[in-house]
């Protein structure tokens, strides 16, 4: 079993950063991510990282203001998100799972991001 637990939402205005975190527990996975979702939106897939070979993948809408890395010993994720937009609001998900496949995602419950204007 696994259990993911995220910190580090808040409200910020567009332009500003944070950064999220997810600490995990149980078995440990060497493939995490974030995803977000926004109110009336599918759930999307944000950033992924092997802790393996520390390769990751960024959606368009994110490459070069968002970064993820894993820390193996501690068994984290972050998101650091900078210049942030409007529409990067939504509720930003932890996720755990293999890297060869993804038939079976552990997921945090989630941590609310806010950008205003």
């Amino acid at each position: 079993e696994v259990q993911l637990v995220e910190s580090g939402g808040g409200s910020v205005q567009a332009g500003g950063s944070l950064r999220l975190s997810c600490k995990s527990s149980g078995y440990r996975y060497r493939c995490m991510g974030w995803f977000r979702q926004a109110q009336g939106k599918d759930r999307e897939e944000v950033a992924t990282v092997d802790g393996g070979y520390g390769s990751t993948t960024y959606a368009d809408s994110v490459k070069g203001r968002f970064s993820i890395s894993k820390d193996n010993r501690q068994n984290t994720v972050a998101l650091q998100m900078n210049s942030l937009k409007i529409e990067d609001t939504a509720m930003y998900y932890c996720a755990a799972f293999l890297c060869s496949n993804r038939d079976k995602i552990y997921w945090g419950h989630g941590t609310q991001v806010t950008v205003s204007s």
